[in-house]
């Protein structure tokens, strides 16, 4: 059993440190830990549980790095590597806005999701007209584009600062940041799985700068393959930190590892790890308004189940999903927005379409 201590002093408001949050990592009371997770998220929430009616677009697989626990990427020229033009991706909006559910063809999309490879021949401007174009011939869907990795990338390629590269974004369409490529912060851990990226210490520095250009981002967290619990509570409280400082993370994603076609192989995460850390996510982000189960990474059940441990949000329909699909998800790649509703009513919660800015929709 976790000490009571710990739990009392969540229920009285009280913030874990790293020790307490050890402590819960390693204690089997996963039932205490969801209910009381659960309790926390509906202070915030109420009983409402978000999703939206979003695609992702990944406009290459074509990568200069080569992180050893990704599927996803490829070298110019090797079987598989791909790059869309922006033709291309402009006809995968339009396709999708009667595709987003055959059942309910008349819904649009809130929001495009876009991340890909670092691409060795696209100039800074190629993203630029890309988000112009994009928001020219759909004004009312928001962008959420380019982990801080990538923006790392365009600012070296296009000879600016960061602050100077966000700004050239913002002002071309970009929206708010997803949260990827935080991956593990601790340098040993991340050294091993993706010597190329950029560090943790430089994903919190962008991540900071967006947020003071007044761009929204989400965090991410990728968890089972050779990182410790030590590693993730770290983790956690280096977010937790930056998040008391700017307030400008939306959502905290943790991401399950899938190790199909990757260099660092391992095994799926089990469903008690993967509610063990979102409910724990819940009470160490007591900063965060929400903590994300992505159906995509975990699963339609277990995502629905998630919402039981301090889980707020599924994301969203998503349409076309490749980077965790290439390493095994067992997943489908899209749902609509019937069948997210769906899963949140089981759940006992009631169901919010949203907006990429956490506005309710209809």
């Amino acid at each position: 059993m976790a000490p009571d201590h710990i739990f009392e002093k969540i229920k009285s408001g009280g913030r874990l440190s790293k020790d307490e949050a050890l402590k819960l990592f390693n204690d089997d009371d996963l039932f205490g830990l969801g209910r009381l997770a659960a309790s926390v998220c509906d202070k915030k929430n109420g009983g409402n549980a978000y999703f939206i009616v979003n695609r992702h677009i990944n406009p290459t697989n074509i990568c200069v790095n080569r992180c050893k626990f990704c599927a996803f990427s490829r070298s110019k020229g090797e079987a598989g590597a791909y790059e869309l033009t922006i033709k291309e991706i402009i006809k995968k909006l339009k396709d999708c806005q009667s595709a987003v559910g055959s059942r309910q063809p008349a819904v649009k999309i809130s929001e495009v999701h876009i991340v890909g490879g670092l691409h060795p021949d696209w100039p800074f401007s190629h993203y630029l007209d890309m988000l112009a174009a994009i928001k020219e011939k759909f004004p009312a869907i928001s962008i959420k584009a380019f982990t801080a990795v990538e923006i790392d990338y365009m600012s070296k390629i296009g000879g600016m600062s960061v602050e100077e590269t966000l700004k050239a974004l913002k002002a071309s369409g970009l929206d708010l940041m997803p949260g990827g490529g935080a991956e593990i912060f601790v340098e040993g851990v991340r050294n091993k799985l993706c010597p190329e990226k950029i560090s943790g210490k430089r994903w919190l520095e962008i991540m900071e700068t967006a947020h003071s250009v007044g761009i929204k981002t989400n965090a991410t967290m990728l968890y089972g393959h050779i990182e410790t619990f030590e590693d993730r509570v770290d983790h956690l409280m280096r977010l937790r930190a930056l998040q008391d400082r700017t307030g400008g993370f939306q959502a905290f994603i943790p991401l399950a590892y899938h190790p199909k076609n990757t260099e660092i192989g391992g095994f799926y995460s089990s469903g008690i790890d993967d509610l063990k850390t979102i409910a724990i996510s819940r009470l160490v982000l007591d900063n965060f308004d929400h903590i994300k189960a992505y159906w995509i990474m975990l699963g339609e059940k277990v995502s629905q189940i998630a919402l039981l441990f301090g889980a707020d949000d599924l994301d969203g329909t998503i349409i076309e999903e490749k980077i965790t699909h290439s390493a095994g998800a067992m997943s489908g790649e899209a749902m609509t927005r019937d069948d997210m509703a769906h899963l949140i009513r089981r759940a006992g919660k009631t169901p919010i379409e949203r907006d990429a800015f956490y506005n309710p929709v209809n």
